[in-house]
């Protein structure tokens, strides 16, 4: 029986077995991919928002050679976490089914495990489960919903459909490997939050016509060699394009929670919680992370949801 199981090795997870460690209890991280799975496939070249010192969990300092991380150097670090703490991981498992029982829950996982445990976290994220367009076409094999590396695109004709971090990121890293980029935004204007070092370099381009726009429009169809853009006004267009990257967003994994009784929003898909314990509305459940904001990833990251841990164990030890 363990005292803690935690679904998700991203930083939240992480985080919770530290404390869960440190407080002698006993747990487990399930993970369906390898430790921050979500990091590792995010853009190769990408540079972190994130000052380091706001990355840092189980007070591990995280030393850097820049003022922001890169991409690299964090897998690293959360790498180098593990190992330091020694912490309790089954990498490449992953949680197919809670059960309730009397007093606590079981686990199934892919590995035909069976992990009875008597209190359960969630800090499965959201970057499983990107927002798709909805539309004729999106279940091409030209059409990707993550984007990692620029090389394969060389010379072709690639849409990137947003307007937030994730498009502007993939448009410019296309852009600079000699890629014909066009980004597409039901805006009129790119994003607020767009990183304000980015933002330059994007405007810049699209002013000088490198990268070509299509604001206020939406992809209604796609095509093998082509996508069909309309505008706001109802006017449509067909643009020859060889690949579509859509990145408008992911949704938050919530299944397994409401498997287990647990209530979600079903406008903001935020479940049911206590901000001051993490506990949701069935009690011993918990959750930690950006799972927590639902819909509204851009209001928990990694340097506020590194910080559910702490306020889980503490929840846990008081009951006991």
């Amino acid at each position: 029986m363990y005292d803690f199981l935690i679904i998700g090795a991203g930083p939240a997870g992480l985080s919770c077995a530290i404390h869960a460690k440190k407080a002698k209890l006993k747990y487990a991280i399930l993970e369906k991919g390898t430790v921050v799975d979500s990091i590792y496939r995010f853009p190769t070249e990408m540079v972190f928002f994130s000052t380091p010192e706001l990355l840092e969990i189980g007070d591990m300092r995280f030393v850097t050679s820049g003022f922001r991380p890169s991409r690299v150097e964090v897998l690293n670090y959360y790498h180098r976490v593990v190992e330091h703490f020694g912490l309790v991981l089954r990498p490449y498992e992953r949680a197919d089914a809670v059960e309730r029982r009397s007093g606590h829950f079981r686990v199934l996982t892919s590995k035909k495990g069976m992990y009875p445990t008597r209190n359960l976290v969630f800090a499965t994220g959201y970057f499983d489960n990107p927002r798709r367009l909805g539309v004729k076409g999106e279940e091409l094999p030209e059409v990707f919903h993550y984007f990692h590396d620029p090389y394969p695109f060389f010379g072709s004709r690639v849409a990137v459909v947003g307007g937030k971090n994730s498009a502007v990121e993939t448009a410019l890293a296309l852009h600079r490997h000699g890629v014909h980029v066009t980004l597409i935004h039901r805006g009129s204007a790119l994003s607020r939050g767009v990183k304000y070092w980015i933002l330059p370099d994007i405007e810049n381009r699209i002013k000088e016509g490198a990268i070509e726009t299509c604001f206020e429009s939406t992809v209604k169809e796609i095509r093998e060699d082509s996508i069909v853009v309309v505008n706001k006004r109802g006017h449509s267009r067909v643009i020859e394009n060889d690949f579509l990257f859509v990145q408008i967003g992911y949704n938050p994994s919530i299944d397994l929670l409401k498997s287990v009784g647990v209530k979600v929003n079903r406008k903001s898909l935020v479940p049911k919680h206590s901000p001051r314990t993490m506990e949701t509305n069935v009690r011993g459940v918990y959750i930690a992370g950006s799972i927590a904001a639902g819909k509204a990833n851009n209001k928990i990251f990694i340097e506020n949801g590194r910080l559910h841990g702490g306020l889980i164990v503490k929840s846990i030890l008081s009951k006991r």
